[in-house]
């Protein structure tokens, strides 16, 4: 029974949170009656296990571990069977529960979910960041972006930014209007990050019409004229040119082909 000095040892070959957390928990159940928890984390040689046994037993105590690694949560459960110590297994129980049903056999990486949330929130952030520099909104974004896009109107920019952000990646895209001049700052960074799109005009005209049908206004509209298009192209292409970035054209070509072409870039691959 545990009393006013009893002791609870958390380890780890994690940071050992989830653990730290369930014994607190259990721990609240009994007013105060532990009088300490002790967290030992990133927990990756025998040594420090049987550092840990020695000194639990000179305490009434109880260790709370989360463990994967399969030869220190054996080491730490027959040490600590041997000098007659409580020790209870957090996620044992269940990683085998799971094998059972699934009849995978887990990958034993400690810190593994930790991984996860950071991949997760990486992603979060590269897709807020293409919501805030999508369509030129700020040219700002021009410089911290790991992918910047250029095209015309309809050539899929905005789409292509999102699945890009999926990947993890910040994207910013701008679009190119012969009446506007582009932001400065796409000539200051490496072409190398810069990639253009281009599309036939007749998928471009036939693409606009259906803009324009959707919101209610005339076919006759400049925008789907296809002397306008034509004259966007042309404006568009000289610009790519004078950056000297790879050049996409995406006519028959699904958002995954056109995000497949830009990773194998930037990865150096052909």
């Amino acid at each position: 029974m545990l009393d006013e000095k009893s002791i609870i040892y958390i380890v780890s070959d994690s940071i050992g949170e989830t653990a730290e957390q369930v014994a607190r928990a259990a721990a609240a159940q009994y007013g105060g009656i532990v009088s300490e928890i002790r967290r030992i984390p990133y927990v990756s040689e025998k040594q420090t296990i049987k550092e840990i046994i020695s000194e639990a037993k000179a305490h009434n105590s109880i260790i709370v571990y989360t463990m994967v690694i399969p030869e220190l949560k054996e080491y730490l459960e027959n040490e600590a069977k041997d000098q007659g110590i409580i020790y209870v297994d957090i996620m044992g129980p269940v990683i085998d529960a799971i094998s059972h049903i699934t009849k995978a056999k887990p990958i034993y990486t400690p810190g593994i979910i930790r991984q996860l949330d950071e991949e997760y929130f990486k992603k979060v952030e590269a897709i807020e960041f293409a919501v805030k520099y999508d369509d030129g909104k700020d040219p700002r974004g021009i410089k911290k972006a790991d992918v910047i896009i250029l095209g015309v109107s309809r050539t899929s920019k905005t789409p292509l930014s999102m699945y890009l952000a999926n990947k993890n990646l910040k994207v910013a895209n701008i679009p190119l209007v012969p009446e506007v001049e582009p932001p400065k700052e796409i000539f200051d960074i490496s072409s190398k990050k810069i990639f253009g799109l281009t599309s036939s005009p007749n998928k471009l005209n036939a693409i606009r019409q259906e803009r324009l049908k959707a919101l209610g206004l005339s076919f006759e509209a400049n925008y789907a004229n296809m002397d306008r298009i034509l004259q966007e192209l042309d404006y568009s292409e000289k610009i790519m040119k004078r950056i000297g970035c790879p050049v996409i054209d995406v006519t028959h070509k699904a958002i995954e082909e056109t995000a497949s072409i830009i990773l194998r870039i930037m990865k150096g691959e052909n």
